[in-house]
């Protein structure tokens, strides 16, 4: 490659929403300062059943590119989630359901972080769940939509992710990019032709068109075509960590009354999640092959689903980090870079990682990338890693009764979790870590809803009385209450959004 000539092709390879929300961010970004965006689409690997959970980050993202929510709203059938109801059906002592939402836990007392005040107050008997003073959390157990104002700004974040049916959201994203004047070849099939330095020099499309480019990124998902088959990049497992190692997805009939948010249903044998939105409710039971068949796991997501399931798909679930997601001039993004375990739905997210980390060191010049590579793979892995530990958190500690949790329970910890959980566990802290996608409000949720109670508290917070503490409650709670009975319910604001 000649090292001093302008980068101003990009060709990427793979599919469904890795490929076409690549292709959007690099079009909007890069096509204003004339880098040619080429995508080159291989056939689709989507169910009717699937449907793409998102975290709220994805908002901006939608933002950026000029996506307007109530069109998208409207086009896919999609709605707004809050967070994650977990509900626990069965247990050990100390087991109950809790509410991860998307927003702040609390507010302020005296210029106190909120957690420590309750975590006093808990000590001496208050009996008062953490969740009743995140906002985010109420309005959605009430099934109202949450918007923001100044009142609700100056009491906390609220934030919402989405629930979209796939095959729609990617057919949006995808005429979004032809808009924004990405070259699209739809193929059956792509080999690769690589340079005496073992870089990407020419794909060949369908056995015959050559399409040449500077920069490859790879989006294939599973297949990884590009950083696996051809580069031999190899995958870093992370299956000593957890027990799910398979996923069946389906759908059901659309709830009459739209929830705003998804709900995990843990059963003795793994867990299923309801994934509602306007076109159907998805449906993912994961678990453990050795210990449950794929019709042993259709039944169970039946009856924890409580209707028919439709369109339903088997595929095995193998999380991993793949050795380096930047090789030569090959860049993985999504499901080709990283596989995570279901839990939480964080895919949509990691692939969003990738591709605004991408831009942030997207090289100037063509050549070796050899410091935007090194970067790249430290700050892709420790995002990864950070994502994997809030995961694994959810096994490690699951209150949860059955073998399948038991042998969940018993799977090895990273040392990174380990070390968290332990100073949580000790002082009521969520130890800050580089490359956190989870907030410490969201480890707080995690950790106390699933049982852990700090052994001891910030001994500032000795200072403010428990009468101080009583009124303060009953302030924020009264808040909450008015705040979450001014909201219009989810289904009403949809549809007149939607109108819109």
């Amino acid at each position: 490659m000649n090292g001093d000539r302008s980068l101003s092709r990009v060709v990427v390879v793979g599919r469904d929403v890795d490929l076409w929300l690549g292709v959007n961010a690099l079009c909007a970004a890069l096509g204003p300062v004339g880098v040619q965006v080429v995508a080159i689409e291989l056939p689709t690997g989507l169910k009717p059943s699937d449907v793409s959970t998102t975290l709220p980050p994805l908002e901006a993202l939608h933002t950026k590119l000029n996506i307007q929510e109530s069109a998208l709203l409207r086009l896919t059938g999609g709605s707004f989630s809050l967070g994650h109801n977990i509900v626990a059906v069965s247990g050990r002592r100390g087991a109950r359901s809790f509410f991860h939402a998307w927003g702040a836990y609390g507010a302020p007392i005296d210029g106190h972080a909120f957690f420590p005040c309750w975590l006093k107050a808990a000590r001496n008997g208050f009996n008062l769940s953490l969740q009743d003073f995140c906002l985010t959390a109420v309005a959605a157990r009430n099934g109202r939509m949450l918007l923001p104002d100044e009142a609700t700004a100056a009491f906390g974040r609220t934030d919402y992710g989405y629930h979209l049916p796939t095959i729609a959201y990617v057919s949006y994203l995808k005429s979004n990019a032809i808009k924004l004047g990405c070259k699209l070849h739809e193929v059956q099939d792509v080999s690769v032709e690589c340079d005496a330095g073992g870089s990407i020099a020419t794909l060949i499309v369908d056995g015959s068109l050559r399409v040449e480019g500077q920069l490859f990124v790879d989006a294939s998902g599973a297949d990884a075509l590009l950083i696996g088959r051809s580069l031999g990049v190899p995958e870093n497992s992370w299956r000593a960590h957890f027990s799910v190692d398979r996923v069946l997805s389906a759908r059901t009939p659309a709830f009459t009354a739209i929830p705003p948010f998804a709900e995990i249903r843990p059963t003795g044998a793994g867990w299923t999640a309801l994934h509602p939105n306007r076109v159907a409710t998805g449906v993912v039971h994961a678990y453990c092959g050795n210990l449950l068949s794929d019709a042993a796991a259709l039944e169970l997501a039946t009856t924890a689903s409580g209707a028919k399931l439709a369109d339903v798909a088997c595929r095995p679930a193998s999380p991993h980090v793949r050795a380096r997601v930047w090789e030569g001039n090959c860049v993985a993004v999504g499901g080709s870079a990283c596989s995570f375990d279901p839990i939480h739905n964080v895919d949509l997210h990691a692939l969003q990682l990738g591709i605004v980390h991408l831009l942030a060191l997207f090289p100037v010049v063509s050549g070796q990338f050899m410091a935007e590579r090194a970067e790249y793979n430290r700050i892709m892995h420790s995002h990864y890693e950070r994502i994997r530990d809030f995961q694994c958190a959810f096994y490690a500690l699951a209150p949860f009764s059955g073998e399948f949790w038991q042998q969940a329970r018993n799977q090895p910890v990273p040392q990174p979790l380990a070390q968290k959980i332990a100073l949580f566990r000790a002082r009521g802290e969520v130890a800050p870590m580089e490359d956190e996608t989870f907030s410490a409000e969201s480890w707080q949720a995690l950790l106390v809803g699933l049982g852990i109670t700090p052994e001891s508290g910030s001994p500032a917070i000795d200072r403010i009385s428990l009468g101080r503490l009583n009124d303060e409650f009953r302030r924020i709670l009264e808040f909450i209450k008015s705040k979450v009975l001014e909201q219009p319910p989810h289904d009403r604001y949809l549809d007149s959004l939607c109108r819109s």
